[in-house]
């Protein structure tokens, strides 16, 4: 596997810090550019991903679908901020048509690079049905463009995974993050958004990337997207619990600690932090 260089997070900080707004993707676009490598690349997939694809298979389904009319096709499976793309190449090794979505360019090059280079660590898991296949496409995940440009429709993919792109987002895009992902899931029970919750151990007040992200700022966000949610002083998402959530949000459908993480995951002793989620459309 490809061991990617990496660099100090505090010089990812204050690199970041000069992108607001609607800049800050480019800001990462730019690290991408300078080649140095991102401070949370571990060069491999994480193994509580590869774990929830055999253990929760009951909850997100096989990756061989069949239609009204019992075709089979394979299940779509997209990773948003896919990173050097391990996931996105994890995903399609279970059988997913998976596509790795980055805003950078650079990035895509260096997902089809990884792809070249260790295709075979990717084989396929069950030689039934094959290996998907691995797309990796440039575009902005809040823009409709990389989805026509794939021929994908909205609600269009069957499982989503997200694990440093909820952290990776200024928190100021966290209403919309969680809104976009009510537009690219399908329908419920078929569409199941995967969150590999980390950082939960972070100090809530300290300096991002990577953001603090509480089990509790992922309900909020999900179970109201689009709105705005308060935090305290402390860091911590503001909970209401007689706040219904939204008809149009996503409901928890599954909760747990896994097995095995990133050491990043991890805390002394090898206690593990983070958590895996699985969502839900409610419509």
């Amino acid at each position: 596997m490809t061991v990617p260089t990496t660099i100090d997070p505090k010089d990812v900080q204050a690199h970041l810090a000069q992108y607001k707004g609607e800049s800050y993707a480019d800001g990462w676009a730019a690290l991408w550019d300078k080649g140095d490598g991102l401070p949370w690349d571990k060069g491999f997939p994480n193994p509580a991903l590869e774990d929830t694809l055999v253990q929760r298979r009951g909850t997100i389904g096989a990756a061989i679908g069949h239609d009204a009319q019992g075709q089979s096709y394979r299940r779509k499976a997209l990773v948003p901020g896919c990173g050097r793309g391990v996931d996105v190449l994890l995903l399609a090794s279970f059988g997913f048509d998976a596509y790795g979505l980055e805003y950078s360019s650079t990035a895509v090059e260096a997902c089809k690079k990884e792809e070249a280079e260790n295709h075979s660590w990717y084989r396929a898991r069950d030689q039934s049905i094959g290996r998907g296949k691995a797309a990796f496409v440039q575009g902005d995940f809040f823009d409709d463009a990389w989805l026509q440009s794939i021929g994908v429709p909205l609600n269009g993919f069957d499982v989503i995974y997200d694990h440093t792109f909820f952290c990776a987002l200024s928190p100021e895009l966290r209403p919309k993050w969680a809104l976009r992902h009510t537009q690219l899931l399908a329908p419920s029970p078929a569409g199941n958004l995967i969150c590999l919750e980390y950082p939960r151990h972070k100090d809530p007040k300290s300096p991002g990337p990577p953001y603090p992200s509480s089990s509790e700022a992922y309900m909020e966000h999900l179970s109201h997207p689009g709105e705005a949610i308060p935090y305290g002083d402390n860091g911590l998402v503001k909970q209401d619990p007689l706040r219904a959530p939204s008809k149009t949000g996503l409901e928890r459908v599954a909760h747990w600690q896994p097995e095995r993480t990133h050491v990043s995951g991890q805390g002394e002793n090898g206690v593990i932090h983070d958590r895996v989620s699985i969502w839900r459309r409610r419509d």
